[in-house]
């Protein structure tokens, strides 16, 4: 007997579909981006991505897949194997959005990360788009990030010149403002490289940035040292 879950009426799903073994196996998606980073490797709770555990032969229909079938097929972890391996079915708007959001973390890691070695300075992210532009860069909504980045930097340094050499600041930091500026800092500095807190009260940190990054960090203790605080590099 075949179980319907769902309605007679239109329903919309977006869909990742296996074909395996002769049979059909589908799971309902609530969280496209979620899907995505799970098939990329990343830990995410399958609750964030479905919107139940259900596995149907036919969604749109509201027929499960058989258990037996289940069992047989994909044997254990049977919605992991759907996930990872069988097709996401999106619209053209999801894809298209899709590829837009990354698209734009593309552009923000570049400027957040690098800066034009002439000047110093990051571009401004209207220059690395028209260098992707330029360069007939195209961004798929099923890219991994990390990887298009790499082929995305090969692609414009033949446009702008870019570095995405790191700079090493020297802080230090008075008391009066040292535990406010430490909790900061932490939040935008992954480690320090040495960290020293003197007799005085003072501190003094040591730490790496990207050349993107410099700026905003040089903003950041000025603001809340009222420009008191020493930065060399």
């Amino acid at each position: 007997m075949q179980n319907r879950t769902y309605d007679k009426e239109k329903i919309s799903f977006t869909l990742a579909r296996l074909k395996k073994g002769g049979e059909n196996f589908e799971i309902v998606i609530s969280d496209v981006d979620n899907a995505i980073k799970y098939r990329s490797g990343k830990n995410i709770d399958l609750n964030d991505i479905l919107k139940s555990q259900t596995i149907f032969e036919s969604a749109s229909k509201g027929i499960k897949a058989s258990e037996d079938k289940i069992k047989s097929i994909l044997k254990e972890n049977a919605i992991d194997m759907i996930l990872k391996n069988g097709e996401l079915h999106l619209t053209a708007d999801q894809r298209k959005k899709l590829s837009t959001d990354k698209r734009n973390k593309i552009i923000e890691k570049i400027q957040r990360e690098s800066v034009d070695p002439k000047t110093g300075n990051p571009h401004p992210r209207q220059r690395i788009e028209l260098a992707m532009e330029q360069a007939k860069v195209r961004i798929d909504y099923a890219d991994n990030i990390e990887k298009k980045l790499e082929s995305v930097i090969k692609s414009i340094r033949t446009i702008i010149p870019i570095s995405f050499e790191k700079v090493k600041l020297i802080i230090n930091i008075p008391s009066k403002y040292s535990g406010s500026t430490y909790s900061a800092l932490r939040n935008r500095v992954s480690k320090f490289s040495k960290e020293e807190w003197l007799s005085n009260g003072d501190l003094k940190v040591e730490f790496e940035v990207t050349g993107g990054q410099k700026t905003d960090i040089y903003t950041l203790i000025n603001k809340l040292t009222n420009g008191e605080a020493i930065i060399e590099e």
